[in-house]
Protein backbone atom coordinates (compact mmCIF):
# COMPACT_ATOMS: atom_id res chain seq x y z
CA UNK A 1 0.00 0.00 0.00
CA UNK A 2 1.34 3.40 -1.00
CA UNK A 3 0.43 5.56 1.99
CA UNK A 4 1.59 8.74 0.24
CA UNK A 5 -1.09 8.37 -2.45
CA UNK A 6 -3.82 7.44 0.03
CA UNK A 7 -3.00 10.14 2.56
CA UNK A 8 -2.56 12.78 -0.13
CA UNK A 9 -5.89 11.97 -1.80
CA UNK A 10 -7.89 11.80 1.43
CA UNK A 11 -6.13 14.79 2.95
CA UNK A 12 -6.61 16.97 -0.12
CA UNK A 13 -10.34 16.30 -0.34
CA UNK A 14 -10.75 16.58 3.43
CA UNK A 15 -9.26 20.08 3.43
CA UNK A 16 -11.52 21.22 0.59
CA UNK A 17 -14.63 19.67 2.15
CA UNK A 18 -13.80 21.26 5.49
CA UNK A 19 -13.55 24.65 3.81
CA UNK A 20 -16.92 24.06 2.14
CA UNK A 21 -18.55 23.14 5.44
CA UNK A 22 -17.09 26.16 7.19
CA UNK A 23 -18.25 28.35 4.33
CA UNK A 24 -21.85 27.20 4.51
CA UNK A 25 -23.57 23.98 3.47
CA UNK A 26 -22.17 21.17 1.35
CA UNK A 27 -25.41 21.07 -0.65
CA UNK A 28 -24.66 24.48 -2.19
CA UNK A 29 -21.53 23.03 -3.75
CA UNK A 30 -23.36 20.24 -5.55
CA UNK A 31 -24.93 20.83 -8.94
CA UNK A 32 -26.05 18.08 -11.34
CA UNK A 33 -25.54 20.01 -14.62
CA UNK A 34 -22.05 21.04 -13.52
CA UNK A 35 -21.23 17.43 -12.64
CA UNK A 36 -22.41 16.16 -16.02
CA UNK A 37 -20.51 18.81 -17.97
CA UNK A 38 -17.18 18.35 -16.19
CA UNK A 39 -17.00 14.66 -15.29
CA UNK A 40 -19.10 13.27 -18.12
CA UNK A 41 -17.62 15.63 -20.67
CA UNK A 42 -14.05 14.92 -19.58
CA UNK A 43 -14.52 11.16 -19.87
CA UNK A 44 -16.03 11.29 -23.34
CA UNK A 45 -13.55 13.81 -24.73
CA UNK A 46 -10.64 11.77 -23.34
CA UNK A 47 -12.13 8.66 -24.95
CA UNK A 48 -11.86 10.40 -28.33
CA UNK A 49 -8.08 10.58 -27.97
CA UNK A 50 -7.50 6.89 -27.22
CA UNK A 51 -8.81 3.48 -28.15
CA UNK A 52 -11.47 1.88 -25.96
CA UNK A 53 -9.01 -0.69 -24.63
CA UNK A 54 -6.43 2.00 -23.76
CA UNK A 55 -9.07 4.12 -22.07
CA UNK A 56 -10.49 1.26 -20.01
CA UNK A 57 -6.99 0.04 -19.23
CA UNK A 58 -6.21 3.40 -17.64
CA UNK A 59 -8.89 2.69 -15.06
CA UNK A 60 -7.04 -0.43 -14.03
CA UNK A 61 -3.79 1.50 -13.65
CA UNK A 62 -5.30 3.45 -10.76
CA UNK A 63 -4.57 0.44 -8.58
CA UNK A 64 -0.86 0.93 -9.27
CA UNK A 65 -1.05 4.34 -7.63
CA UNK A 66 -2.19 2.67 -4.40
CA UNK A 67 -0.90 -0.90 -4.59
CA UNK A 68 2.33 -1.58 -6.46
CA UNK A 69 4.48 -4.56 -5.60
CA UNK A 70 8.04 -3.93 -6.63
CA UNK A 71 11.02 -5.80 -5.23
CA UNK A 72 13.41 -3.71 -3.20
CA UNK A 73 16.62 -3.24 -5.20
CA UNK A 74 18.78 -4.22 -2.22
CA UNK A 75 16.96 -7.54 -1.77
CA UNK A 76 17.03 -8.23 -5.50
CA UNK A 77 20.77 -7.59 -5.62
CA UNK A 78 21.33 -10.09 -2.80
CA UNK A 79 19.32 -12.71 -4.72
CA UNK A 80 21.20 -12.02 -7.95
CA UNK A 81 24.57 -12.36 -6.21
CA UNK A 82 23.41 -15.68 -4.78
CA UNK A 83 22.40 -16.86 -8.25
CA UNK A 84 25.68 -15.65 -9.75
CA UNK A 85 27.63 -17.54 -7.13
CA UNK A 86 25.66 -20.73 -7.83
CA UNK A 87 26.15 -20.32 -11.60
CA UNK A 88 29.90 -19.80 -11.24
CA UNK A 89 30.28 -22.92 -9.12
CA UNK A 90 27.86 -25.26 -10.88
CA UNK A 91 27.25 -23.71 -14.28
CA UNK A 92 24.12 -22.08 -15.66
CA UNK A 93 22.19 -25.36 -15.55
CA UNK A 94 22.48 -25.30 -11.75
CA UNK A 95 20.08 -22.34 -11.75
CA UNK A 96 17.22 -24.45 -13.09
CA UNK A 97 14.53 -24.94 -10.48
CA UNK A 98 15.78 -22.11 -8.26
CA UNK A 99 12.98 -20.33 -6.42
CA UNK A 100 12.80 -16.78 -7.80
CA UNK A 101 9.91 -14.53 -6.80
CA UNK A 102 10.64 -11.84 -9.39
CA UNK A 103 8.92 -12.91 -12.63
CA UNK A 104 11.17 -10.81 -14.86
CA UNK A 105 14.33 -12.23 -13.31
CA UNK A 106 12.90 -15.75 -13.43
CA UNK A 107 12.18 -15.37 -17.14
CA UNK A 108 15.73 -14.19 -17.78
CA UNK A 109 17.28 -17.01 -15.76
CA UNK A 110 15.26 -19.52 -17.77
CA UNK A 111 16.67 -18.03 -20.97
CA UNK A 112 20.18 -18.56 -19.58
CA UNK A 113 19.39 -22.13 -18.59
CA UNK A 114 17.99 -22.81 -22.06
CA UNK A 115 21.33 -21.79 -23.54
CA UNK A 116 20.38 -18.67 -25.50
CA UNK A 117 23.26 -16.38 -26.39
CA UNK A 118 23.69 -12.91 -24.92
CA UNK A 119 22.21 -11.08 -27.91
CA UNK A 120 19.00 -13.09 -27.71
CA UNK A 121 18.76 -12.58 -23.96
CA UNK A 122 19.35 -8.85 -24.26
CA UNK A 123 16.85 -8.47 -27.12
CA UNK A 124 14.03 -10.46 -25.51
CA UNK A 125 14.39 -8.95 -22.06
CA UNK A 126 14.74 -5.41 -23.37
CA UNK A 127 11.63 -5.85 -25.48
CA UNK A 128 9.73 -7.14 -22.44
CA UNK A 129 10.89 -4.10 -20.45
CA UNK A 130 9.97 -1.64 -23.18
CA UNK A 131 6.47 -3.10 -23.63
CA UNK A 132 5.81 -2.85 -19.90
CA UNK A 133 6.99 0.77 -19.89
CA UNK A 134 4.77 1.53 -22.88
CA UNK A 135 1.71 0.19 -21.04
CA UNK A 136 2.48 2.41 -18.05
CA UNK A 137 3.10 5.36 -20.34
CA UNK A 138 -0.30 4.91 -22.00
CA UNK A 139 -2.08 4.83 -18.64
CA UNK A 140 -0.26 7.95 -17.50
CA UNK A 141 -1.12 9.65 -20.80
CA UNK A 142 -4.85 8.98 -20.33
CA UNK A 143 -4.85 10.48 -16.85
CA UNK A 144 -2.70 13.39 -17.98
CA UNK A 145 -5.15 13.99 -20.81
CA UNK A 146 -8.04 14.13 -18.36
CA UNK A 147 -6.02 16.56 -16.29
CA UNK A 148 -5.82 18.84 -19.33
CA UNK A 149 -9.46 18.40 -20.34
CA UNK A 150 -11.01 18.88 -16.87
CA UNK A 151 -10.34 22.64 -16.56
CA UNK A 152 -11.35 23.15 -20.20
CA UNK A 153 -14.70 21.45 -19.56
CA UNK A 154 -15.03 23.63 -16.47
CA UNK A 155 -14.58 26.68 -18.65
CA UNK A 156 -17.19 25.38 -21.11
CA UNK A 157 -19.59 24.88 -18.22
CA UNK A 158 -18.87 28.39 -17.04
CA UNK A 159 -19.76 29.76 -20.46
CA UNK A 160 -22.95 27.68 -20.53
CA UNK A 161 -23.95 29.08 -17.15
CA UNK A 162 -23.18 32.65 -18.16
CA UNK A 163 -25.18 32.33 -21.38
CA UNK A 164 -28.13 30.94 -19.44
CA UNK A 165 -27.85 33.76 -16.90
CA UNK A 166 -27.60 36.54 -19.48
CA UNK A 167 -30.50 35.18 -21.53
CA UNK A 168 -32.77 35.26 -18.48
CA UNK A 169 -31.82 38.57 -16.91
CA UNK A 170 -35.48 39.49 -16.79
CA UNK A 171 -36.09 36.58 -14.39
CA UNK A 172 -34.16 37.22 -11.16
CA UNK A 173 -34.91 33.71 -9.89
CA UNK A 174 -32.93 32.12 -12.73
CA UNK A 175 -29.79 34.18 -12.18
CA UNK A 176 -28.71 32.29 -9.05
CA UNK A 177 -28.91 28.74 -10.48
CA UNK A 178 -27.26 29.81 -13.73
CA UNK A 179 -24.43 31.52 -11.86
CA UNK A 180 -24.00 28.40 -9.72
CA UNK A 181 -23.50 26.29 -12.84
CA UNK A 182 -20.98 28.83 -14.12
CA UNK A 183 -18.88 28.81 -10.96
CA UNK A 184 -19.23 25.18 -9.91
CA UNK A 185 -18.09 23.80 -13.25
CA UNK A 186 -14.86 25.77 -12.89
CA UNK A 187 -14.47 24.39 -9.35
CA UNK A 188 -15.15 20.82 -10.45
CA UNK A 189 -12.75 21.08 -13.38
CA UNK A 190 -9.96 22.40 -11.18
CA UNK A 191 -10.55 19.69 -8.57
CA UNK A 192 -10.68 16.88 -11.13
CA UNK A 193 -7.44 18.01 -12.76
CA UNK A 194 -5.33 19.04 -9.79
CA UNK A 195 -6.58 16.66 -7.10
CA UNK A 196 -7.12 13.47 -9.11
CA UNK A 197 -6.01 13.23 -12.74
CA UNK A 198 -2.63 15.00 -12.70
CA UNK A 199 -1.46 13.40 -9.41
CA UNK A 200 -2.42 9.97 -10.72
CA UNK A 201 -0.56 10.62 -13.98
CA UNK A 202 2.55 11.75 -12.12
CA UNK A 203 2.44 8.75 -9.77
CA UNK A 204 2.15 6.36 -12.71
CA UNK A 205 5.18 8.02 -14.32
CA UNK A 206 7.06 7.45 -11.05
CA UNK A 207 6.02 3.79 -11.03
CA UNK A 208 7.13 3.52 -14.65
CA UNK A 209 10.58 4.91 -13.81
CA UNK A 210 10.94 2.59 -10.81
CA UNK A 211 10.04 -0.49 -12.83
CA UNK A 212 12.32 0.52 -15.69
CA UNK A 213 15.22 0.91 -13.25
CA UNK A 214 14.66 -2.53 -11.71
CA UNK A 215 14.36 -4.24 -15.09
CA UNK A 216 17.45 -2.51 -16.46
CA UNK A 217 19.35 -3.73 -13.42
CA UNK A 218 18.10 -7.28 -13.96
CA UNK A 219 19.15 -7.26 -17.63
CA UNK A 220 22.67 -6.13 -16.71
CA UNK A 221 22.79 -8.84 -14.06
CA UNK A 222 21.68 -11.58 -16.44
CA UNK A 223 24.31 -10.69 -19.01
CA UNK A 224 27.00 -10.56 -16.31
CA UNK A 225 25.98 -13.96 -14.94
CA UNK A 226 26.00 -15.42 -18.43
CA UNK A 227 29.50 -13.99 -19.00
CA UNK A 228 30.69 -15.71 -15.82
CA UNK A 229 31.75 -12.56 -14.01
CA UNK A 230 32.76 -12.70 -10.37
CA UNK A 231 29.69 -12.36 -8.09
CA UNK A 232 31.44 -9.58 -6.12
CA UNK A 233 32.02 -7.65 -9.33
CA UNK A 234 28.38 -8.13 -10.28
CA UNK A 235 27.31 -6.89 -6.86
CA UNK A 236 29.47 -3.78 -7.15
CA UNK A 237 28.07 -3.07 -10.60
CA UNK A 238 24.45 -3.47 -9.49
CA UNK A 239 24.90 -1.28 -6.43
CA UNK A 240 25.43 1.67 -8.76
CA UNK A 241 21.66 1.47 -9.34
CA UNK A 242 21.04 2.30 -5.68
CA UNK A 243 20.79 5.87 -4.38
CA UNK A 244 24.24 7.05 -3.41
CA UNK A 245 23.34 7.21 0.27
CA UNK A 246 22.40 3.49 0.31
CA UNK A 247 25.40 2.08 -1.51
CA UNK A 248 27.82 2.12 1.40
CA UNK A 249 25.24 0.88 3.89
CA UNK A 250 24.37 -2.04 1.63
CA UNK A 251 28.02 -2.90 1.11
CA UNK A 252 28.83 -3.10 4.81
Amino acid sequence: MDLATLIGLIGGFAIVLMAMVLGGSLSMFFDVPSTLIVFGGTLFVALMKFSVSQFLGAGKTVAKAFMFKLDKPEELIDLIVELADAARKGGLLSLEGKEINNDFLAKGIQLLVDGHDSDVVRTLMTKDKNLAIERHKTGASVWGCMGDIGPAMGMIGTLVGLVAMLSNMDDPKSIGPSMAVALLTTLYGAMLANMVAIPFADKLKLRMAEEALIKSMVIDALLAIQAGQNPRVIESMLRTYLPEGKREVAAD
